[in-house]
This record gives structure tokens, sequence and C-alpha cells, in this order.
């Protein structure tokens, strides 16, 4: 954090000196005006600096984490835009070290850029993050039941819940949105938090009131661990697996912690399987897979809930006969360029199944992109995902 706090002082000044450089002898009024802007882009960035410094309460206070959010925010509309700004400057004041002054197009052109930086930012904070997209998916399984031609099945992941902080309605519109489709089975895959149990406070009420005909199924994620709790709370980070997982019961679902829950659904034996996600990237441990399918040989439709997409790879597809897996976990890194032709992400790097459908023979794999949002507090090209897939006979 000094660090960050040298850069932002840095900059601070670096960009003062720049806008002073390129506007002190044109217009007076357009000059002061600007400046006015700075000063006020710079009073917002240096108090949540110090509100998230000096806050006092626990780390995952939904209003601490919230204004961590908007801090990363405020860096990324302002202090990267000033960086940016800077170097171009400075670059075109190096280059006219003879002839004096700078390069009013450079300046200009990191002032153009700049803008849009923050422009874009702020739009995916307030518009990007809550455009909530559904995705309508049907899989075809060979050899599916005919009776369980057309089951529905609603899947949720990384809620994030702070991430709805102060805007709760926003969550309740999401689920009547799913409950509109009816569907058989309403599935979570993990993250219901970013640090720990008080940030479930009050959804409780808002998830408890929606249910699929046949049940909701969730399982823990790696930030539903208490992973990312400081070190120094050993205690709170203990404790949060236990809290979350009366937390989500408690809402109505089904917690499943490497372990399954076999129902009837016309007649048929389906098999909903669920594993335990801890540790972050890139050491991330997955639960038992063994243990999660243990009896579920005479089911004639099995679906497993893996937080990881990463697992399906490594311990699913061509291992085992599992027809359907959800993941979430990616979030498309809340950033990228969807398309009904083309989709791109830089999480494709770290996860090569990272949003969408995925097949290996007769077994898939659906990965959602995520509700909220994690460490920014923006979407930009990657909007917020409830998925609706329903099977149908191959």
């Amino acid at each position: 954090m000094t660090f960050l706090l040298f850069i932002l002082l840095l900059f601070e000044i670096l960009s003062f000196l720049t806008l002073k450089d390129h506007f002190s002898r044109g217009s007076r009024s357009a000059y002061y005006g600007i400046m006015a802007v700075h000063s006020a882009l710079s009073l917002a960035v240096w108090f949540y600096a110090l509100t998230v410094i000096f806050f006092k309460g626990h780390a995952d206070d939904p209003e601490y984490i919230n204004k961590q959010l908007i801090f990363s925010g405020l860096l990324s509309a302002i202090l990267t835009p000033r960086i940016l700004l800077c170097f171009l400057h400075f670059t075109g004041k190096l280059l006219r070290t003879k002839k004096g002054g700078h390069s009013r197009l450079l300046t200009e052109s990191g002032l153009i850029f700049s803008g849009l930086i923050f422009l874009v930012v702020v739009h995916g904070s307030y518009t990007g993050r809550y455009n909530f997209r559904t995705e309508e998916v049907t899989v075809r399984l060979k050899n599916l039941n005919p009776s369980l031609d057309g089951l529905v099945i609603a899947q949720l992941s990384d809620l994030h819940l702070s991430s709805f902080f102060r805007h709760p309605g926003r969550l309740d519109d999401v689920m009547k949105r799913i409950e509109k489709y009816q569907p058989d089975l309403i599935i979570n895959t993990g993250d219901f938090v970013t640090v720990g149990s008080r940030e479930f406070t009050g959804f409780d009420t808002i998830l408890s009131k929606y249910r699929g005909r046949y049940g909701n199924y969730a399982i823990l994620g790696n930030h539903d661990m208490g992973t990312y709790f400081p070190s120094g709370e050993t205690e709170e980070k203990r404790m949060t697996p236990v809290l979350m997982d009366s937390l989500i019961s408690a809402s109505g679902y089904r917690v499943l912690n490497d372990e399954n829950d076999i129902i009837d659904i016309h007649g048929v034996k389906v098999a909903v399987m669920g594993i335990t996600t801890s540790g972050r990237h890139p050491r991330i441990i997955h639960g038992d897979i063994g243990k999660a399918i243990s009896g579920t040989g005479s089911a004639g439709l099995k679906i497993l809930l893996c937080h990881d997409p990463n697992q399906w790879d490594s311990e699913v597809a061509g291992r085992t006969d599992i027809q359907l897996s959800l993941a979430g976990h990616t979030h498309g890194m809340q950033i990228g360029i969807i398309t009904r032709k083309y989709r791109w992400s830089p999480a494709a790097y770290y996860y090569p199944r990272w949003n969408g459908l995925y097949s290996e023979g007769n077994q898939y794999l659906y990965v959602n992109r995520g509700l909220g949002v994690l460490g920014i507090p923006f979407r930009i090209g990657m909007p917020p995902e409830i998925t609706i897939i329903t099977l149908r006979t191959g």
C-alpha cells in the first residue's frame, strides 16, 4: 500500500504539471475548469484511499469490500489515464528538448485516450456490471431418458454478494427473471461471497423465496472457504466454510460438500453431485470427486457442480460417466468481447474453458461467467450471466 500511495502522489504532481503546461497559456476559464475537475477527481481518490487504509471493521464487512471496489475503480478510471497522459506528455517534452516546449499532438492524444478510458470504466461500473444477460442453452444428451426431455436447469455462479451492497433489489430482479422459466432445478456453483459470511447478511431472505421444482443445489467456491481473510484472522478463516454452509442451507439450498443427492424426476433417478473448491490461483485445491460420485452408479442422469472449470479436464472428461458438469469461477475476467460469432477474454489464458458450452463425446461442461464482480467494480464487454439450460434427447 505504501508503494501505491507513492505512485498516487507522484502522478498527482506530474498530471498537475502536465495540465498546467498544456492549458495555462490558453483560456483562463477553461484552465481553471480543468484544474477544478482534476482536483475533484484527486479528492475522490484520496478519500477512498484513506478510507480503505484506516477502516477498522472486519475484512468481510460488505461496506469495506464495497469501498475497496470503489477505490479500485477510481484507480482504473483516474490513475491509469494519468499515467498514460504523463507518459505521452513528458515523452513529447523529451523529443522537443532542443526546441523547448512539448508535443501538443502527444499530449492531446493522451487527453483523448485518458478520457476514453475514464468513460469506459465508468460505463462498466454503473451499467456493465448490472447488464444481466440470460443465456438460453440447449444440451442434447445421447441416451437421455425421454422422461427427462425438456428438463430446465437454472444456473447462477459467483454472486459475490457484496457486489449487491446497497442494491439488493437487483439480485431479487435476477431471481424473478429465473422464476419466469419455472426451472426444475436451481443450481449455484459457488463463491456466494468474496471474503466471509458477513457479506451474506440480508440476502438469505431474497434467495430463499425462489425454488426449483425439484430443489436448489449449491457448492462452496474458494472464496466461500475463508481463503481471502487476512493471515491474522485465523479463527474467522476456519469458521467461514461452516458458517457459509449454514447460511446457504438456510436460504433453501442443499449444499453438496464432496457428496451427492439422488432425486426422482418423472421416475428417473437423477444424481446431483457437488465438489468443494479451496485455495487460490494458481494453487486451487479441488475436493474429492470419488466421494462426490460414490453411490451414483444407477442414476439415469448425472449432474456435477464443480466451481473450477479446469477440474473438468483433469478429473471428469473421459474419466467418469458424468453427462453434464456446471462450473463458474472465471468471471470471464470481467472484460472481453462477446458476440454471436466471436468470444474472447484474457481468462482464456488461464482457463481454456472460460465461458459457454464445451463437450467431449457425450460429456458436456457449461461455464457460467458469474453474476457479481470481484476486485474491480466493472464489467466491460463481459455481462453478468444467468444461464438457463434445457436438456433434450440427442
